[in-house]
């Protein structure tokens, strides 16, 4: 599509607030608007569920990012069935589902560091949950923020008639950024289940089954954070072309690399969501979610064999 594209089939109503053309490069679909929005509710639905009893502060996290899906998706089908040329809704949609993905990587932090917790217990983990945190959510939040303004300014200089070319490097800068920091995340999560695999093979073999479900964990939450890592990238390749690039003037790029990463990725933690909560109550005081090296039959293995039992140990099988 050229940059200046108009729907032929919806003129350009010429009303206070409209572009002189359709910044996304295409009309936006009614019919994905109106699937995001569904599947997100349902998300929505089955996040306060696991609000109730115990209340877990990545339910929250995943509770307010599939809202802002839903408010996104909506502004979307208001663009595609209202006024595609309306610039608020370009942006609020934009904002919406750019912002939404920060509070599900926050929830994979939020996860992993649990995760972490439960497996050492008060041992010394191989990286500081804490700092996980606190590092890289405060990438995604500075990143975010220099990309709605970017995104911003592109529909202000192109409904000026002005180059948009400056605010989009302001957007690729922050896409970059995330980009590459949440490629390091991927890199300290793979040594971090490394190092971990490694600690729990040195168990007693019957208290390392015991931790069988930290291991499907693990991988669901892997998984997760790499769609949410493709979505990025998608993000990041389609911002490098410009208003009316290739990528950004086809909706169903939009659909297979925005919408379609984001769901599964959301299910998943969802998933995860699910087994905490049937796991709870089980627990010790560190609260964290799944087996760990301190619960209680995890524990007995590893008593029984500090008192002489002979139970074999993994290493050395």
């Amino acid at each position: 599509m050229p940059v200046s594209y108009v729907d032929v089939n919806f003129p350009n109503p010429g009303r206070d607030g409209d572009t002189r053309f359709i910044i996304y490069g295409y009309r936006p679909s009614i019919s994905l608007g109106i699937v995001g929005s569904i599947f997100f509710g349902a998300y929505g639905i089955a996040s306060l569920c696991a609000l109730i009893r115990p209340r877990r502060a990545g339910a929250i996290l995943l509770l307010i990012g599939v809202l802002f899906e839903v408010v996104g998706y909506i502004c979307r089908c208001l663009s595609s069935q209202v006024d595609p040329y309306f610039l608020a809704y370009f942006v609020c949609q934009y904002f919406f589902i750019v912002v939404a993905p920060v509070f599900f990587a926050a929830a994979i932090y939020l996860d992993l560091s649990r995760l972490i917790a439960g497996i050492t217990g008060n041992n010394k983990p191989p990286v500081s949950p804490r700092l996980i945190l606190a590092i890289f959510v405060t990438f995604d939040v500075i990143t975010t923020i220099v990309q709605i303004a970017g995104a911003a300014s592109i529909g202000s200089a192109e409904s000026n008639n002005k180059n948009p070319a400056p605010a989009t490097d302001i957007l690729i800068v922050g896409l970059a950024v995330q980009t590459a920091a949440f490629l390091v995340f991927l890199v300290i999560f793979l040594v971090v289940i490394a190092r971990l695999q490694l600690r729990m093979r040195s168990l007693p073999a019957g208290a390392y089954a015991a931790l069988a479900d930290a291991h499907w964990q693990f991988a669901l939450l892997f998984c997760s954070a790499v769609l949410v890592q493709l979505r990025t990238a998608f993000r990041l390749a389609e911002s490098s072309q410009g208003v009316g690039g290739y990528l950004s003037s086809h909706t169903v790029y939009f659909g297979c690399l925005e919408f379609l990463p984001i769901v599964l990725a959301v299910f998943g933690l969802l998933m995860l969501e699910v087994a905490f909560k049937r796991s709870w109550g089980s627990f010790t005081a560190v609260g964290t979610p799944g087996q760990s090296l301190t619960h209680p039959q995890c524990r007995r293995h590893v008593e029984a064999s500090k008192l002489g039992g002979n139970e074999p140990r993994l290493d050395s099988t």
